[in-house]
């Protein structure tokens, strides 16, 4: 009979203790690394959402700004007006002024006293 030429497999309890704790080990790490890495994506969305906020922000602030040359036309066109209207009645009530003077009521003081 022929001896067989496959190494005999010795099973050694000492290296494969050995070989069982750097496989757990590795696979700790493992798990490690994909837990930073799931809350480094959680943290960087979170980043994404405020850059989204900020841009919208940044749109609102270029609409109200854009607005400002308009509020200003508007508040000249206002004020020259407003001037005008003070002007024309300075002109016409200068030296005149209407006064009502009650009449009736000064006519019935004088005629009870």
């Amino acid at each position: 009979m022929r001896q067989s030429t496959a190494p005999l497999r010795q099973s050694n309890p000492a290296s494969n203790t050995k070989q069982l704790l750097e496989k757990k080990k590795e696979f700790d790490a493992v798990l490690a690394l994909d837990r930073a890495s799931t809350q480094f994506l959680k943290r960087i969305e979170g980043l994404a959402d405020d850059f989204d906020d900020i841009a919208d922000a940044g749109i609102v602030h270029g609409r109200v700004l854009e607005q400002w040359p308009n509020m200003f036309r508007i508040l000249n066109i206002f004020l020259s007006s407003r001037e005008q209207a003070s002007g024309a009645e300075d002109n016409e009530l200068e030296g005149e002024r209407l006064v009502r003077i009650p009449i009736e009521e000064l006519q019935n003081t004088e005629r009870s006293t």
